[in-house]
């Protein structure tokens, strides 16, 4: 499978995705006939994978910071990711045979194939299976954290998320199961009785985060009630 990518979407369509499967990050640029050629060679290989690696594609034109991020100092560029950690590099011009070792290094063992099964099954035993082969496996941990939350089990889902380091999704995990241990309210009301205290109380402002983070930057009203918050705060 094959995207493109920009500074926007990195995070989620890159590093996330990481932590799912293997993933190429090939930096390019179409001004190049050497990158258009390397880029053909690597996704006809990355199609025979079936699915088993991600091809992300980006053009260095267009993301400066992202160069700067992987420090590029020549393209064609090759980068292996894996739950947000680069496993290996390439930079300018590679050999066919090259990128068909570099990829062969990527392909997920047998283990590996056996937990992203069980991760699409998402069932609590199946993501239990996976915490006993791979204790630290945010993507499960995530999963079945939303399931304790989801029949009232709050505190143990922000124990299991202990577990892992903060990332966006484990912290929209954690404030769904803090939020799930107070009385069911309206969040609009919620954050107008939260709002007078949000400066001088930790735990005030705490949940008044939690709340933002469940509703989403999608929701019209979030944008509202974050410049209130930075109004109260400065």
């Amino acid at each position: 499978m094959t995207i493109d990518v920009s500074e926007a979407n990195f995070e989620s369509d890159v590093l996330a995705r990481s932590a799912q499967g293997p993933v190429v990050v090939y930096l390019w640029s179409p001004r190049s006939d050497a990158c258009v050629a390397v880029g053909e060679v690597v996704e006809r290989m990355i199609n025979a994978t079936a699915g088993k690696i991600l091809l992300a594609r980006i053009n260095v034109d267009d993301n400066p910071s992202i160069v700067q991020a992987f420090r590029v100092q020549a393209v064609p560029a090759l980068f292996a990711l894996r739950d947000g950690g680069i496993l290996g590099e390439f930079q300018g011009q590679l050999s066919e045979a090259a990128i068909a070792q570099f990829l062969e290094q990527m392909l997920p063992t047998a283990t590996q194939e056996e937990i992203a099964a069980l991760i699409a099954r998402g069932d609590e035993q199946s993501l239990l299976a996976v915490l006993d082969i791979e204790p630290g496996n945010e993507i499960a941990i995530v999963a079945l954290a939303t399931i304790l939350t989801a029949r009232g089990e709050g505190e143990a889902a922000l124990s299991l998320l202990a577990r892992v380091p903060e990332t966006e999704n484990v912290r929209k995990a954690s404030a769904a199961a803090r939020l799930s241990l107070r009385p069911p309210d309206d969040y609009d009301t919620q954050l107008e009785k939260l709002l007078d205290s949000v400066k001088l109380d930790d735990d005030a402002r705490q949940q008044f985060v939690d709340i933002l983070e469940v509703m989403g930057l999608d929701d019209p009203r979030s944008a509202v009630w974050r410049k209130k918050l930075t109004a109260r705060l400065y």
